[in-house]
Parts: structure tokens; sequence; C-alpha cells
């Protein structure tokens, strides 16, 4: 931010055009007349750094907001780079600055906002030194690839206290917060199990493809940052990162941490005692990737059992969804996805007839765009300088992503773990406590906060 006036506006300032929303992709000459009543003063600066897929998508949400403006981006990738300026430059009418090095874009004093859209493996790194820099940061799910790097995260936040949104953006859908009241209601009864899945019907076979020498304008060495240093591979290059354990955790992390974390919300619940997970590479068992195509992890909490469960390949999942989540109760069952919610009652039987113990509700449809709302709600608390307004804070998305990241710790060591939440440890485990760390490479070195 330039000058007091700038942060008094970002401080007091109401969200006046939060209901503003822009119809897909669109080109600027539009949507600039809204512009006209937001003073440079009054912007708030944003900087991008990964400006492919989800990166963008955020991206795209904040700039349906007249007072965010995006001024830089940050990729290692000059194609992407040219793609997003003109893409920016359309909607807009300016010409962000480029980046290959994102910690030079941290030196921009004018950036008010980090966007992170980066694979997991960056994650950390580039959160940390956001906001070391003194910037706000949204940063996509899940919000790192261990958990020790999840509590450093929370740490550095802490300490520089900069609001951090995680894109686990079901936190922003209003039909999500029905739900999840319904349950908290009680109405279910006694819930003993919740079901989360991920079934991925269009997830086919990544087909082994040799080694090759990296895309022209790509910095393959800064892509890999902190990873493992292996020849360039297109399988594990952009989207396809995701499953390979250098960079992601597949499925597990991918989705998990979107179902559970509505699933443990609603429950309460933050630290099972233990975890117990068995799958593998059954779909497609001979293809490139190294994540679990199907997978079965049991969490045992205080007094309920969460199941999750992905597959790829097939789109038979729980209820006739694809994904979703079950709250299974004693009175009925609630099952809520993207589409919606119902709750399907339990019969008992009263003077010889059967009487449905809760009131059936049929489907629910979500209404507004929830990812718009989460990109509202993150700029909502810049404003207040109220970090209990965010929708999905730093704390909360490491709940997802550790609980995340221990089904996948049960599924290398092949059996049950126990975990100790006042250490922070798999208890009496060696093997297990290993697979909490970050191991950089490449000399870059884990944040110390």
């Amino acid at each position: 931010m330039k000058n007091n006036s700038r942060r008094r506006f970002i401080q007091q300032t109401a969200l006046a055009t939060a209901g503003l929303s822009l119809p897909g992709y669109l080109s600027a000459n539009p949507f600039l007349r809204n512009l006209a009543g937001v003073s440079a003063n009054d912007k708030i600066n944003v900087g991008l750094i990964g400006c492919k897929g989800m990166g963008w998508s955020n991206m795209q949400a904040h700039l349906k907001m007249p007072e965010v403006n995006c001024i830089a981006l940050a990729d290692i990738d000059q194609r992407v780079l040219d793609e997003r300026t003109a893409n920016v430059k359309e909607i807009r009418g300016n010409t962000p600055t480029q980046y290959k090095d994102y910690r030079k874009m941290l030196e921009n004093k004018d950036i008010d906002v980090v966007i992170i859209g980066t694979p997991d493996h960056w994650h950390c790194l580039n959160m940390v030194h956001a906001v070391e820099a003194g910037k706000h940061v949204y940063v996509e799910k899940p919000l790192a690839n261990s958990i020790e790097e999840c509590n450093i995260m929370v740490n550095a936040a802490n300490r520089y206290g900069k609001q951090v949104q995680v894109g686990q953006w079901q936190r922003s859908g209003q039909h999500y917060d029905d739900a999840i009241n319904y349950v908290k209601s009680g109405a279910l009864g006694k819930i003993r199990l919740v079901k989360c899945w991920a079934y991925q019907g269009w997830m086919q076979p990544v087909p082994v493809k040799p080694d090759s020498t990296p895309p022209p304008g790509v910095d393959y060495a800064m892509w890999l940052g902190p990873a493992p240093t292996r020849p360039f591979n297109e399988n594990r290059f952009h989207f396809d990162f995701r499953w390979f354990w250098d960079y992601a955790g597949g499925l597990m992390t991918d989705w998990g941490v979107h179902e559970i974390d509505i699933a443990l919300y609603a429950m309460g619940a933050k630290a099972p005692k233990s975890v117990l997970a068995s799958g593998g590479k059954f779909a497609y068992p001979n293809d490139a990737s190294e994540t679990p195509d199907t997978l079965q992890t049991v969490y045992d909490y205080e007094d309920f059992n969460l199941l999750w469960e992905h597959a790829t390949g097939i789109d038979g999942g729980n209820y006739g969804r694809n994904e979703g989540i079950a709250f299974i109760g004693n009175n009925g069952t609630l099952v809520v996805n993207r589409g919606g919610w119902e709750v399907i009652p339990e019969k008992e039987q009263q003077d010889g007839e059967w009487i449905e113990k809760v009131e059936r509700k049929a489907l629910q449809e979500p209404a507004g765009n929830a990812l718009d709302n989460h990109a509202k709600n993150f700029i909502a608390a810049i404003k207040s300088g109220d970090s209990s307004m965010l929708n999905c804070g730093i704390e909360t998305g490491s709940v997802a992503a550790i609980n995340a990241h221990m089904g996948n710790i049960a599924y290398k060591t092949g059996r049950k773990v126990n975990w100790n939440e006042a250490s922070g440890l798999f208890t009496n485990d060696d093997e297990a406590n290993e697979l909490l760390k970050a191991n950089y490479h490449n000399g870059w070195e884990l944040p110390r906060i």
C-alpha cells in the first residue's frame, strides 16, 4: 500500500461491492466501467505466484471485485506468464509486471496481497516468505506437503500478524453452512460414522513417458525448488504433479482436505486417536503415477469414526455421488456435496407402522459461487483487520491438511498409527514420525520461525 489513506480504506471500508460478479471469462470493456469509482489509493494490489490452474481461477475470483488490482505475476514458465499477462490486460486493461523468481516479486512494496497457486511442495516457502515481506496471503490447498510445514506456516502467520486464507472454498458455500448447522442441531441423533469420498471417473492412466528436456522458457530448477533433483519428465509437470510424492499427496490431500474439512468442522473434531489405511495402485498398476488410485482410510476420533475413500477411473461413489460427505446418525443420514444436501431418514416401528425418525429433506441445491464468496470473504477480512472473519483461516486449513497427511502416513507405513495430540507426534513409531518431516533439497532450507 502506498499511503495512509489506502491503509485506512482497507481497514475501515465495508465491502460494498461484495455482490459484484463477472460471468466466467470476459473482456475488459464492459467491466472497466465499474472501476471508475475506485481511486488508486483504494486499490488492493495483488501478486500471483503460480499462474496456471487454480492460481489463475483464484486470481479471476478476486478480480471480480473492482478494488482488487493484479499488478504482478510470478511463474517459472514464460509461456504461462505471457498468457496470463494478456488475460489480465484483457480483463482490466493494465499490464502486470512479470517475475520468474517470486522472491523478486515480494520485494515490490506496492503489493498488498499474494495469491499462491504453486504445487504443494512450494506452499510453505511461498507463504512464509510472503508474510515475512508484509503481505496478506491466499494460499491454495492443501496448506502444505508435510505436517511439519503446516505447523511452520501457522506459526509464521501468527508471528507476522497477516491475514491468511486457505483455498478450501467449500467453507464459503452457503449450502455447506446450512448442512453443517443441521448436523450440529442434533436432529440426526448420535452420529457414529462420517463418510467422505472422491470417486474421479475422469482420471485415466498417466502414461509412462521418457525423461526429456524442459520446454523452452521453463526454469525447471526453480520449479523443483526444495524437491529432490530429477530429470525433467512431462508427467511430473503442471497438473499431474499431484500424483507424485515429491510434490504432493495424491487424491488424499487434493480432494481429501475439502471433504475432511467439512466433516471435522461439523463434528467439532480436530485430531484423531488413530489412523489405519489400505489401498494401492489397483486401477492402473503400471501407469507412471506413484500415489494410490484406490484408498480407504479409517480415522478414530473420540466418539465417532471417519472413513475416507477415493478411487480413480470410476464415478460410482456413495449415495450415487462421485464426491461428498455423509453424516450417519441414529435418526437419519445427511449427505452433502457440491450439488447440494439432503436428509435420508431412518425408520422405526410404532403401533404396527413404520415411521420416519426425522423429517426427510429433498435435495437443497446450492446458490451463488462459493469460490467467489471465498475471495470476497478474504478481502473483507483484510479490510476489517479481523482474522476471525476468515471462513478458512490458516489454523482451519492446517487441521484438514494434517489429517489428510496422517492418512497418507498410515498408508505408507502399512499399519495403524496412533496419534498423541499433546506432543504432535505418533506414539512409539519412529518411521511414522519421520514422515511428518519436510526434507528440503537443492540448497533450499526449511523456514525457521
